[in-house]
Protein backbone atom coordinates (compact mmCIF):
# COMPACT_ATOMS: atom_id res chain seq x y z
CA UNK A 1 0.00 0.00 0.00
CA UNK A 2 0.86 3.13 -0.55
CA UNK A 3 1.92 5.81 2.14
CA UNK A 4 1.10 9.24 -0.30
CA UNK A 5 -2.22 8.16 -1.21
CA UNK A 6 -4.97 9.44 1.68
CA UNK A 7 -7.47 7.91 0.39
CA UNK A 8 -5.70 4.70 0.48
CA UNK A 9 -4.37 4.84 4.00
CA UNK A 10 -7.98 5.87 5.19
CA UNK A 11 -9.51 2.45 3.17
CA UNK A 12 -6.58 0.18 4.62
CA UNK A 13 -6.87 1.40 8.89
CA UNK A 14 -10.62 1.76 9.24
CA UNK A 15 -13.13 -0.47 8.95
CA UNK A 16 -16.49 1.90 8.12
CA UNK A 17 -15.71 4.95 5.73
CA UNK A 18 -19.01 6.52 5.54
CA UNK A 19 -19.26 8.70 1.96
CA UNK A 20 -21.42 11.69 3.26
CA UNK A 21 -21.90 15.44 1.49
CA UNK A 22 -24.41 17.19 -0.31
CA UNK A 23 -26.63 15.44 -3.15
CA UNK A 24 -25.52 15.50 -6.68
CA UNK A 25 -21.49 15.48 -6.33
CA UNK A 26 -20.93 11.85 -7.35
CA UNK A 27 -21.63 10.29 -3.62
CA UNK A 28 -22.35 6.76 -4.91
CA UNK A 29 -19.72 6.25 -7.17
CA UNK A 30 -16.89 7.72 -5.25
CA UNK A 31 -18.32 5.31 -2.42
CA UNK A 32 -18.18 2.36 -5.14
CA UNK A 33 -15.14 3.26 -7.02
CA UNK A 34 -12.99 3.56 -3.03
CA UNK A 35 -14.40 0.34 -2.41
CA UNK A 36 -13.50 -1.43 -5.89
CA UNK A 37 -9.76 0.11 -4.93
CA UNK A 38 -9.33 -1.58 -1.79
CA UNK A 39 -11.03 -4.68 -2.71
CA UNK A 40 -8.32 -4.70 -5.92
CA UNK A 41 -5.24 -2.69 -3.94
CA UNK A 42 -5.24 -3.93 -0.05
CA UNK A 43 -7.24 -7.24 -0.30
CA UNK A 44 -9.96 -8.83 2.38
CA UNK A 45 -13.03 -8.66 1.89
CA UNK A 46 -15.00 -5.47 1.04
CA UNK A 47 -18.59 -4.43 1.03
CA UNK A 48 -20.21 -1.64 -0.68
CA UNK A 49 -23.26 -0.58 0.77
CA UNK A 50 -25.57 1.66 -1.63
CA UNK A 51 -28.97 3.72 -1.06
CA UNK A 52 -28.75 4.37 -5.12
CA UNK A 53 -31.64 2.70 -6.92
CA UNK A 54 -30.35 3.56 -10.17
CA UNK A 55 -29.60 0.82 -12.35
CA UNK A 56 -26.17 2.20 -13.76
CA UNK A 57 -24.39 0.78 -10.66
CA UNK A 58 -25.48 -2.82 -10.64
CA UNK A 59 -24.35 -2.67 -14.72
CA UNK A 60 -20.90 -0.65 -13.40
CA UNK A 61 -20.14 -3.89 -10.96
CA UNK A 62 -21.10 -6.09 -13.20
CA UNK A 63 -23.96 -8.00 -11.26
CA UNK A 64 -27.88 -8.54 -12.10
CA UNK A 65 -28.87 -6.47 -9.77
CA UNK A 66 -28.54 -4.72 -5.94
CA UNK A 67 -31.03 -5.72 -3.17
CA UNK A 68 -31.03 -5.72 0.45
CA UNK A 69 -29.04 -9.05 0.65
CA UNK A 70 -25.31 -9.01 0.28
CA UNK A 71 -23.97 -10.33 -3.98
CA UNK A 72 -20.46 -10.94 -4.40
CA UNK A 73 -18.79 -9.05 -7.33
CA UNK A 74 -17.56 -11.37 -10.11
CA UNK A 75 -13.74 -10.74 -10.02
CA UNK A 76 -13.61 -10.83 -13.69
CA UNK A 77 -15.34 -7.77 -13.56
CA UNK A 78 -12.27 -5.62 -12.60
CA UNK A 79 -9.49 -7.95 -13.46
CA UNK A 80 -6.90 -4.91 -14.90
CA UNK A 81 -3.55 -4.60 -16.69
CA UNK A 82 -2.34 -4.89 -13.18
CA UNK A 83 -3.55 -8.33 -12.81
CA UNK A 84 -6.65 -9.73 -10.30
CA UNK A 85 -7.66 -8.49 -7.10
CA UNK A 86 -6.27 -9.39 -4.42
CA UNK A 87 -9.21 -9.17 -2.04
CA UNK A 88 -12.91 -9.54 -3.23
CA UNK A 89 -15.80 -6.87 -3.51
CA UNK A 90 -19.19 -7.57 -2.64
CA UNK A 91 -22.36 -5.15 -2.86
CA UNK A 92 -26.00 -4.57 -1.39
CA UNK A 93 -28.12 -1.85 -1.43
CA UNK A 94 -30.62 -0.30 0.97
CA UNK A 95 -34.40 -1.47 1.02
CA UNK A 96 -35.55 0.36 3.49
CA UNK A 97 -39.21 -1.45 4.23
CA UNK A 98 -37.11 -4.68 4.63
CA UNK A 99 -34.29 -3.64 6.66
CA UNK A 100 -37.62 -2.18 8.55
CA UNK A 101 -39.40 -5.57 9.03
CA UNK A 102 -36.31 -7.04 10.26
CA UNK A 103 -36.07 -4.67 12.70
CA UNK A 104 -39.23 -5.32 14.11
CA UNK A 105 -39.01 -8.91 13.95
CA UNK A 106 -35.97 -8.74 15.72
CA UNK A 107 -36.82 -6.22 18.84
CA UNK A 108 -40.62 -7.69 19.10
CA UNK A 109 -40.91 -10.11 22.20
CA UNK A 110 -43.16 -12.73 19.94
CA UNK A 111 -44.26 -13.17 16.14
CA UNK A 112 -47.49 -12.05 16.70
CA UNK A 113 -46.19 -8.55 18.27
CA UNK A 114 -44.25 -8.26 14.96
CA UNK A 115 -47.41 -9.29 12.52
CA UNK A 116 -49.88 -6.74 14.04
CA UNK A 117 -47.00 -4.15 14.07
CA UNK A 118 -46.07 -4.64 9.94
CA UNK A 119 -49.76 -4.93 9.48
CA UNK A 120 -50.88 -1.35 10.81
CA UNK A 121 -51.49 1.00 8.20
CA UNK A 122 -49.46 3.78 10.10
CA UNK A 123 -45.86 1.38 10.13
CA UNK A 124 -46.55 0.94 6.34
CA UNK A 125 -46.59 4.75 5.93
CA UNK A 126 -43.91 5.22 7.95
CA UNK A 127 -41.33 2.82 6.51
CA UNK A 128 -42.27 3.79 3.11
CA UNK A 129 -42.71 7.95 3.41
CA UNK A 130 -40.85 8.86 6.15
CA UNK A 131 -37.36 10.23 5.31
CA UNK A 132 -36.08 9.68 8.73
CA UNK A 133 -37.18 6.21 9.09
CA UNK A 134 -34.61 5.92 6.14
CA UNK A 135 -31.61 7.94 7.73
CA UNK A 136 -32.36 5.34 10.74
CA UNK A 137 -32.44 2.55 8.93
CA UNK A 138 -29.25 3.07 6.97
CA UNK A 139 -27.27 3.49 10.06
CA UNK A 140 -29.17 0.42 11.70
CA UNK A 141 -28.46 -1.70 8.44
CA UNK A 142 -24.93 -0.29 8.34
CA UNK A 143 -24.56 -1.66 12.37
CA UNK A 144 -26.19 -4.85 11.82
CA UNK A 145 -23.34 -5.63 8.39
CA UNK A 146 -20.72 -4.67 10.74
CA UNK A 147 -21.72 -6.80 13.52
CA UNK A 148 -21.23 -9.99 11.61
CA UNK A 149 -17.32 -9.93 11.56
CA UNK A 150 -17.87 -10.65 7.90
CA UNK A 151 -16.21 -7.40 6.16
CA UNK A 152 -12.51 -6.41 6.96
CA UNK A 153 -14.14 -3.08 5.12
CA UNK A 154 -17.61 -1.66 4.65
CA UNK A 155 -17.96 1.95 2.24
CA UNK A 156 -21.44 3.19 3.03
CA UNK A 157 -23.04 5.72 0.72
CA UNK A 158 -25.49 8.32 2.83
CA UNK A 159 -28.69 8.68 1.95
CA UNK A 160 -29.60 12.00 0.00
CA UNK A 161 -31.06 14.06 2.28
CA UNK A 162 -32.42 17.76 2.36
CA UNK A 163 -30.34 18.31 5.58
CA UNK A 164 -26.83 16.33 5.71
CA UNK A 165 -27.07 15.77 9.35
CA UNK A 166 -30.01 13.79 9.25
CA UNK A 167 -28.68 10.60 9.38
CA UNK A 168 -26.20 11.69 12.18
CA UNK A 169 -29.12 12.21 14.51
CA UNK A 170 -31.43 9.33 13.69
CA UNK A 171 -30.48 6.72 15.95
CA UNK A 172 -30.07 9.43 19.37
CA UNK A 173 -34.01 10.79 17.94
CA UNK A 174 -35.36 7.39 17.53
CA UNK A 175 -34.20 6.53 21.07
CA UNK A 176 -35.41 9.58 22.13
CA UNK A 177 -38.93 8.97 20.68
CA UNK A 178 -39.12 5.67 22.64
CA UNK A 179 -38.30 7.12 25.61
CA UNK A 180 -40.19 10.46 25.05
CA UNK A 181 -43.11 11.77 27.15
CA UNK A 182 -45.15 11.70 23.91
CA UNK A 183 -45.18 8.32 23.83
CA UNK A 184 -46.07 7.78 27.06
CA UNK A 185 -49.09 9.90 26.30
CA UNK A 186 -49.85 8.74 23.20
CA UNK A 187 -50.54 4.76 24.85
CA UNK A 188 -51.41 5.61 28.44
CA UNK A 189 -54.93 5.87 27.72
CA UNK A 190 -54.93 2.65 25.86
CA UNK A 191 -53.39 0.70 28.66
CA UNK A 192 -55.43 2.36 31.23
CA UNK A 193 -58.85 1.53 29.82
CA UNK A 194 -59.80 5.73 29.99
CA UNK A 195 -59.23 6.50 26.14
CA UNK A 196 -63.43 5.74 24.74
CA UNK A 197 -64.41 7.43 27.43
CA UNK A 198 -62.30 10.62 28.17
CA UNK A 199 -61.55 11.26 24.47
CA UNK A 200 -65.63 10.14 22.99
CA UNK A 201 -66.31 13.55 21.83
CA UNK A 202 -63.09 13.87 19.82
CA UNK A 203 -62.87 10.39 18.08
CA UNK A 204 -65.97 11.46 16.72
CA UNK A 205 -65.05 14.16 14.76
CA UNK A 206 -61.71 12.14 14.09
CA UNK A 207 -63.63 9.31 12.72
CA UNK A 208 -65.76 11.76 10.46
CA UNK A 209 -62.92 13.18 9.28
CA UNK A 210 -59.86 11.03 9.33
CA UNK A 211 -61.92 7.07 9.28
CA UNK A 212 -63.30 4.95 11.51
CA UNK A 213 -60.21 3.29 11.91
CA UNK A 214 -57.33 5.91 12.21
CA UNK A 215 -57.08 6.23 16.23
CA UNK A 216 -57.84 2.59 16.28
CA UNK A 217 -54.49 2.11 14.07
CA UNK A 218 -52.39 4.98 16.13
CA UNK A 219 -53.15 3.14 19.39
CA UNK A 220 -52.87 -0.37 18.37
CA UNK A 221 -49.47 0.73 16.56
CA UNK A 222 -47.81 2.93 19.68
CA UNK A 223 -48.67 -0.20 21.85
CA UNK A 224 -47.59 -2.69 20.46
CA UNK A 225 -43.79 -0.31 19.55
CA UNK A 226 -43.67 0.49 23.03
CA UNK A 227 -42.84 -3.25 23.92
CA UNK A 228 -39.62 -2.61 21.73
CA UNK A 229 -38.44 -0.30 24.21
CA UNK A 230 -35.45 -1.75 25.79
CA UNK A 231 -33.94 -3.79 22.73
CA UNK A 232 -34.78 -0.44 20.01
CA UNK A 233 -32.98 2.02 22.52
CA UNK A 234 -29.88 -0.19 23.16
CA UNK A 235 -29.70 -0.24 19.73
CA UNK A 236 -29.99 3.31 18.33
CA UNK A 237 -27.51 3.32 21.06
CA UNK A 238 -25.22 1.16 20.11
CA UNK A 239 -25.81 2.45 16.48
CA UNK A 240 -24.65 6.33 17.20
CA UNK A 241 -21.41 4.86 19.74
CA UNK A 242 -20.56 2.75 16.18
CA UNK A 243 -20.09 6.23 14.53
CA UNK A 244 -17.82 7.58 16.90
CA UNK A 245 -15.88 4.63 17.75
CA UNK A 246 -12.19 5.30 15.84
CA UNK A 247 -12.61 2.36 13.73
CA UNK A 248 -15.11 4.60 11.86
CA UNK A 249 -14.16 7.70 9.66
CA UNK A 250 -15.97 10.23 7.30
CA UNK A 251 -15.39 10.42 3.91
CA UNK A 252 -17.26 14.04 2.73
CA UNK A 253 -17.98 14.06 -0.98
CA UNK A 254 -18.32 17.43 -2.63
CA UNK A 255 -17.71 19.38 -6.37
CA UNK A 256 -15.96 22.65 -6.74
CA UNK A 257 -19.29 24.95 -7.17
CA UNK A 258 -19.94 27.13 -4.55
CA UNK A 259 -23.44 25.81 -2.89
CA UNK A 260 -22.25 22.33 -2.68
CA UNK A 261 -18.97 23.41 -1.26
CA UNK A 262 -20.52 25.60 1.38
CA UNK A 263 -22.64 22.51 2.17
CA UNK A 264 -19.60 20.30 2.57
CA UNK A 265 -17.76 23.21 5.02
CA UNK A 266 -20.57 23.14 7.09
CA UNK A 267 -20.94 19.15 7.36
CA UNK A 268 -17.35 19.06 7.74
CA UNK A 269 -18.23 21.58 11.03
CA UNK A 270 -20.51 19.61 12.37
CA UNK A 271 -18.11 16.97 12.28
CA UNK A 272 -15.70 18.04 13.95
CA UNK A 273 -17.92 19.67 16.30
CA UNK A 274 -19.45 16.47 17.13
CA UNK A 275 -15.80 14.70 17.97
CA UNK A 276 -16.23 12.09 14.22
CA UNK A 277 -13.30 11.38 12.29
CA UNK A 278 -13.44 13.51 8.35
CA UNK A 279 -10.49 11.16 6.98
CA UNK A 280 -10.58 13.25 3.78
CA UNK A 281 -12.32 15.46 1.80
CA UNK A 282 -13.19 14.85 -2.13
CA UNK A 283 -13.76 17.55 -4.46
CA UNK A 284 -15.00 16.03 -7.98
CA UNK A 285 -15.56 17.51 -11.46
CA UNK A 286 -12.85 19.63 -10.51
CA UNK A 287 -12.00 21.93 -13.56
CA UNK A 288 -7.80 21.40 -14.43
CA UNK A 289 -5.81 24.38 -12.75
CA UNK A 290 -4.22 24.88 -16.53
CA UNK A 291 -7.37 26.64 -17.58
CA UNK A 292 -6.71 29.17 -15.33
CA UNK A 293 -3.00 29.71 -16.71
CA UNK A 294 -2.97 33.02 -18.30
CA UNK A 295 -1.57 31.62 -21.19
CA UNK A 296 -3.60 29.70 -22.15
CA UNK A 297 -6.79 32.57 -21.79
CA UNK A 298 -4.03 34.92 -24.00
CA UNK A 299 -4.28 32.08 -26.56
CA UNK A 300 -8.00 31.60 -26.52
CA UNK A 301 -8.66 35.49 -26.83
CA UNK A 302 -6.58 35.41 -30.42
CA UNK A 303 -8.04 32.49 -30.74
CA UNK A 304 -11.45 34.51 -30.81
CA UNK A 305 -9.10 37.71 -32.66
CA UNK A 306 -8.06 36.11 -35.54
CA UNK A 307 -11.31 33.47 -36.28
CA UNK A 308 -11.25 34.65 -39.73
CA UNK A 309 -7.98 35.29 -40.97
CA UNK A 310 -7.05 31.23 -39.46
CA UNK A 311 -10.45 30.33 -41.35
CA UNK A 312 -9.25 31.56 -44.24
CA UNK A 313 -5.88 29.64 -44.43
CA UNK A 314 -7.50 26.25 -42.66
CA UNK A 315 -10.80 25.39 -44.19
CA UNK A 316 -9.94 24.61 -47.63
CA UNK A 317 -6.64 22.76 -46.34
CA UNK A 318 -9.89 20.41 -44.37
CA UNK A 319 -12.38 20.80 -46.41
CA UNK A 320 -15.30 22.99 -44.64
CA UNK A 321 -17.12 26.03 -45.14
CA UNK A 322 -14.69 29.06 -44.16
CA UNK A 323 -17.87 30.53 -42.50
CA UNK A 324 -18.81 27.21 -40.10
CA UNK A 325 -15.13 27.13 -39.18
CA UNK A 326 -15.02 30.92 -38.14
CA UNK A 327 -18.16 29.94 -36.35
CA UNK A 328 -16.73 26.99 -34.69
CA UNK A 329 -13.49 28.95 -33.20
CA UNK A 330 -15.51 31.62 -31.86
CA UNK A 331 -17.06 29.59 -30.18
CA UNK A 332 -14.14 27.39 -28.70
CA UNK A 333 -12.46 30.68 -27.40
CA UNK A 334 -15.82 31.86 -25.98
CA UNK A 335 -16.16 28.41 -23.97
CA UNK A 336 -12.77 28.52 -22.82
CA UNK A 337 -12.74 31.78 -21.69
CA UNK A 338 -16.35 30.86 -19.52
CA UNK A 339 -14.06 27.78 -17.96
CA UNK A 340 -11.28 29.56 -17.35
CA UNK A 341 -13.55 32.44 -15.29
CA UNK A 342 -15.14 29.23 -13.51
CA UNK A 343 -11.33 27.34 -12.79
CA UNK A 344 -10.44 30.71 -11.19
CA UNK A 345 -13.52 30.58 -8.97
CA UNK A 346 -13.26 26.72 -7.96
CA UNK A 347 -9.50 27.16 -7.37
CA UNK A 348 -10.13 30.72 -5.40
CA UNK A 349 -13.00 28.47 -3.53
CA UNK A 350 -10.67 25.40 -3.23
CA UNK A 351 -8.13 27.79 -1.45
CA UNK A 352 -10.57 28.81 1.55
CA UNK A 353 -12.12 25.69 2.18
CA UNK A 354 -11.90 24.52 5.94
CA UNK A 355 -11.43 20.55 5.68
CA UNK A 356 -11.15 20.58 9.70
CA UNK A 357 -7.47 19.18 8.98
CA UNK A 358 -8.15 16.64 6.67
CA UNK A 359 -6.56 15.64 3.44
CA UNK A 360 -8.42 18.02 0.43
CA UNK A 361 -8.07 15.27 -2.62
CA UNK A 362 -9.28 17.20 -6.32
CA UNK A 363 -10.96 14.35 -8.39
CA UNK A 364 -10.97 16.07 -11.87
CA UNK A 365 -14.08 16.20 -14.37
CA UNK A 366 -14.37 13.30 -16.11
CA UNK A 367 -15.58 12.92 -19.78
CA UNK A 368 -17.83 10.79 -19.69
CA UNK A 369 -20.67 8.94 -17.04
CA UNK A 370 -19.56 6.15 -15.21
CA UNK A 371 -21.02 3.08 -16.65
CA UNK A 372 -18.75 0.41 -16.36
CA UNK A 373 -16.38 -1.18 -13.87
CA UNK A 374 -13.89 0.09 -16.23
CA UNK A 375 -15.00 3.65 -15.34
CA UNK A 376 -15.55 2.68 -11.89
CA UNK A 377 -12.00 2.18 -11.44
CA UNK A 378 -10.99 5.34 -13.83
CA UNK A 379 -12.19 7.36 -10.98
CA UNK A 380 -10.35 4.86 -8.16
CA UNK A 381 -7.34 5.73 -9.98
CA UNK A 382 -7.50 9.14 -9.77
CA UNK A 383 -9.32 8.77 -6.40
CA UNK A 384 -6.58 7.41 -5.04
CA UNK A 385 -3.66 9.25 -6.66
CA UNK A 386 -0.81 10.90 -5.26
CA UNK A 387 -1.13 14.33 -4.01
Amino acid sequence: MSGSSPILELLGQREIVVACGPGGVGKTTTAAAAAAQAALRLGGRVLVLTVDPARRLADALGIKEIGNEVTEVPAEAFVTADGAPVGRLFAAMLDTKKSWDDLIERHTPDPATAARIMANPLYQNITGRFIQSHDYIAMERLYELHSTGEWDLIVVDTPPTRNALDFLDAPSRMADFFSSRLLRWLIAPARSGLFAVASKPFTQVADRILGTEFLGDITEFFVSLQSMYGGFVERANAVARLMADERTTFLVVSSSETVPLREAEFFVSQLVDRNLSVGAVVLNKVLPDSLADPGGLAAARGLGERAGEIAGEVAPVIGVDEEALVRVLGTIAESYGDFAVTARREAGARSRFEAGGAPLVSVPRLDEDIHDMAGLLALGNLLIAEP
